[in-house]
């Protein structure tokens, strides 16, 4: 919760107000004391466009051997925020360049 705050610059009282909770309710959350309540997940996805998905699984991946963390940048999280508010055409371009991109480094190595 707190990666989504800071993405939207967002101190606390303001991102509390947002999304319905006090900013000490806001605080426990962030510290991983308590599970946001179906209202307060409505209203990260309402308000910030969240994907559920990612919100309710905590950045779980999930595999054959079990569910294991990952653990982003600020990079990789501002990249996909952005590529969430793009339209398909735009999102096909960016996966267009990073399929060039990354074949070119295949190359390399």
């Amino acid at each position: 919760m707190k990666n989504i705050r800071k993405l939207n610059k967002l101190n606390q009282i303001e991102f509390s107000q947002i999304i319905g909770v006090s900013q000490g309710t806001l605080s426990e959350l962030e510290k991983d004391k308590y599970k946001p309540s179906l209202e307060t997940v409505i209203a990260l996805k309402l308000n910030f466009g969240v994907d559920l998905d990612w919100l309710l699984i905590e950045e779980a991946v999930v595999s054959n051997s079990g569910i294991f963390r990952v653990q982003i940048d600020d990079l990789e999280s501002n990249l996909i925020s952005g590529f969430r508010k793009l339209n398909l055409d735009d999102k096909r371009e960016i996966e267009g360049i990073l399929n060039l991109k990354l074949k070119r480094y295949r190359n390399r190595a």
